[in-house]
Parts: structure tokens; sequence; C-alpha cells
């Protein structure tokens, strides 16, 4: 899912199967959280919040925070594919520190047709959205299930790391569309340049 923000569509991703490896696929291939719009157009895609949610009180301390946040969920999440990374002791009391502030409280509220539909009770503050991620990491971390199927891409030079839910678990890209087609029309051109005379 890509939102239409007045951003490229194949710069925000949310293929990855959690909100915390959705937020470190914005570093690839170039940093995606360039601004506060992005920022708020990555916050509503990700399902952090109800689409619609206002967000316009969202400024340049968020960046900091989401950056800072999503630098310890990646050396967290990265240390535990590679276990011979360098100690991650002060990422973790950082993740376990934002995962305390409660997420953002939702409520019901009846639509005129009768449906109910997903709101916040209050406007969402960033430390409530730091801990709604923070506690996703610790949750996919912490489930031995969810952890055995965490898999990096096989794509070239692809750093994603994404749940693998696929049958037979033999997911091998972060995205099919992406990473998958890129080594489709890779493959096709090598043979083609083998069968060249």
């Amino acid at each position: 899912m890509a939102l239409d923000t007045g951003t490229p569509l194949h710069e925000l991703r949310f293929d990855a199967g959690r909100v915390c490896l959705d937020l470190l696929a914005t570093t690839h291939p170039t940093e995606r959280l360039g601004s506060v719009e992005v920022l708020r157009a990555w916050i509503t895609g990700s399902g952090l919040v109800p689409p619609g949610t206002p967000l316009a009180h969202a400024d340049g301390s968020w960046l900091a925070d989401v950056r800072e946040l999503r630098c310890s969920v990646a050396h967290l999440v990265h240390g535990r594919l590679t276990p011979t990374a360098p100690s991650y002791d002060h990422a973790l009391t950082h993740v376990n520190a934002t995962a305390r502030t409660a997420p953002p409280a939702p409520r019901a509220r009846r639509c005129q047709d009768g449906t109910l539909v997903r709101e916040l009770a209050d406007p969402p503050q960033c430390a409530a959205l730091l801990g709604a991620i923070a506690r996703d990491a610790v949750e996919l971390l912490t489930d031995p299930v969810a952890r055995a199927s965490l898999r990096q891409c096989a794509g070239d030079n692809c750093p994603i790391v994404y749940v693998d839910t696929s049958r037979g678990r033999r997911r091998r890209w972060c995205s099919s569309e992406v990473c998958g087609n890129r080594e489709r029309v890779a493959r096709h051109r090598r043979r083609a340049a083998l069968s060249q005379p």
C-alpha cells in the first residue's frame, strides 16, 4: 500500500508485515522520511491512526523522534538476524522505555448510515505513536514464532526485513512487485544475453 501524498508511490511501502518493520523500510534505498508531510502520510498509511485523523500538529521534533526510534528498532532487528552484531543494550533500553507510553486510545463513532468507524479519542501525540511502534517491536522480537519468521529480502542490496507468512515459508523478497520483479527482469536479461550469438 502506498499513499498519494505528492511523494512517488514507491517511496512509502507497507508490505513488511509489521508496523515496526515498515518503519525500517523507510531508509531504503534512501531516506524516505525527509519531511514532516511524508511522516504524516507514513503514520496514516501504516495504520497507526485511522484515515482522516488530523496530524497538523506534527512537527520536526516528531521526525527526529521517529528516526531515533527507527534506529533503535533497526539495531535490535538486525542484531537478532546477525548474532555477531555488537551489543545493543542502548537500543533495547530505548525501545523498552518508549514502549511504556500507551498508544493512542481508539473509540467507535456511529456514522449517519449506522455503521461504526474507528477514530481516536484525542489528537494523537508523538509519544503515543512511538509507544505503539515500540510495543510492536517488543511483541515481534519476544514472540519466538514471529521472530523465526523474520527474513531479509534476497534482492540485490535490499536490506528490508519482513515477516514471512507465506505458505511453506518460501517468500524470498520484501515485495514481489519490487525486488521480485527486479530479479525476474535481471534473470530474463541474463538468459537473453546468453542466447545471443
